[in-house]
């Protein structure tokens, strides 16, 4: 991927984090969004300290309109153009879809697939027009596995990328669906589970350097889906194979 500008979402902390740590180690310059100002500030400095790229910063709620027409505007530039778009903004919710509050299911459902669908349509505009682009659209292992809607809403994302690599793949664009399976990062805190509360074994845990440094690896090569880790991948086939009633139960065992 030639060395030009990323734009990333969620980019305060975790996944998001780690992908503007390693695009700006391969001399990306980024443009970091998420919602609260000061840590995207502590990121810019550590990034622009490190390696010395240029940073952009954008505070918005994507679930707002103003915040979302804002990224949609940049994305939109020709003078500034975007080489790189990393979908990567969201949350989780308790499995009982029964006793969650139906607002916050349709702000979950909002978040994972009517922005990353906005944002993605926004980048494609110029990205075709060039002929280069990638677009990373952070899904999850959990798209194979049946929990709730969180799992509906990262199958969506898989089966979009899929059409879109295979549509706009031979126009200079690749679009990833990238599916990580449990990883160390703050999503599990947010949702109120202290580390070790998750009832996982600590060999299903990855590390967010992995999970991002093979997704960048399968989106250079053109790769419409990304499960990082041969055990993963290995779960994600079984999945396929196995009754719904049975990967039900396994999903509803920690958080992915």
């Amino acid at each position: 991927m030639k060395a030009t500008t990323a734009l990333i979402t969620g980019a305060s902390s975790g996944l998001g984090a780690e992908y503007a740590r390693q695009l700006a180690a391969r001399g990306f310059s980024l443009v970091l969004v998420a919602r609260n100002q000061e840590p995207l500030e502590q990121l810019a400095t550590e990034i622009e300290t490190q390696h010395g790229v240029r940073t952009e910063i954008i505070a918005a709620d994507l679930l707002l309109e103003e915040g979302l027409d804002l990224v949609e505007s940049r994305l939109l530039s020709e003078d500034r153009p975007i080489r790189v778009l990393v979908n990567n903004a969201g949350f989780g919710l308790p499995l009982d879809f029964e006793n969650n509050e139906i607002t916050e299911e349709v702000r979950h459902l909002r978040l994972h697939n009517e922005v990353q669908m906005r944002l993605s349509h926004a980048a494609l505009q110029g990205m075709l027009a060039r002929r280069a682009g990638t677009i990373l659209n952070i899904a999850s292992v959990a798209a194979f596995i049946p929990r709730s809607t969180y799992s509906a809403s990262k199958q969506w994302l898989v089966v979009f990328s899929r059409w879109a690599n295979a549509r706009y793949g031979p126009r200079g664009v690749t679009v990833t669906a990238v599916c990580p399976g449990f990883t160390h990062t703050h999503f599990h805190e947010r949702m109120g589970l202290a580390p070790g509360e998750e009832g996982v074994p600590n060999w299903m845990w990855l590390n967010a350097e992995q999970v991002v440094a093979e997704s960048l690896r399968d989106a250079a090569h053109n790769k419409a889906l990304s499960i990082p880790s041969l055990r993963y991948k290995f779960l994600a086939a079984l999945a396929r194979i196995v009754p719904g009633e049975i990967t039900a139960r396994v999903g509803e065992r920690g958080r992915i």
